[in-house]
């Protein structure tokens, strides 16, 4: 079993399609770890606001078959397949990543790049896995989180905050952050 990390992210009917994705994860995997989720400005082109998260769960899949599992799920809720990069989405799942592997796996790279580049990803990542290292530069999430933060206090850092969201009938997030 690898643990695995994935993001997700919506921006067209978002707490109906981040549901649709939590519960068909947590039907396929069982126990999810899940980071606070974040509503943050559309990156790379004028849009909507998307909700994004991170998710860690123990997957027997290979790469390549946990990929096309995610791909599936977007695509049963109304992802459109070959979309331009930089759109409006109901639903996007990718994989951070997989164990320590690091390179392109069966299609994948890994880890995902994004994680060092963009805070939607990083903040969620540094708040669900801490403690955990980054297989390529062996820094823990939750310091190469404050070093994003400090770096983009004098640039122009991207804008997103921690939102209240339901799910099972459970709060998992609150508009109140610790690693704000």
């Amino acid at each position: 079993m690898a643990k695995v990390y994935v993001s997700i992210g919506s921006n067209i009917d978002r707490a109906r399609y981040i549901t649709a994705a939590l519960d068909a994860l947590s039907d396929r995997f069982g126990v999810l770890e899940i980071s606070s989720i974040f509503e943050s400005e559309a990156v790379g082109f004028e849009g909507d606001a998307f909700l994004n998260l991170v998710v860690g769960f123990a997957s027997d899949l290979r790469v390549g078959e946990l990929s096309s599992e995610l791909k599936q799920i977007e695509a049963s809720n109304g992802r459109i397949k070959n979309a331009p990069k930089f759109c409006s989405r109901t639903l996007d799942i990718d994989i951070l990543t997989y164990g320590d592997l690091v390179g392109k796996v069966e299609g994948v790279l890994l880890p995902r790049p994004e994680i060092l580049e963009n805070a939607f990803v990083l903040w969620p990542l540094a708040e669900v896995a801490a403690l955990v290292s980054h297989p390529e530069v062996s820094v823990a999430y939750v310091e190469l989180w404050k070093a994003y933060k400090l770096k983009t206090e004098l640039n122009s850092p991207q804008k997103l905050w921690p939102v209240d969201f339901t799910w099972r009938n459970e709060k998992i997030s609150s508009a109140d952050c610790s690693l704000c």
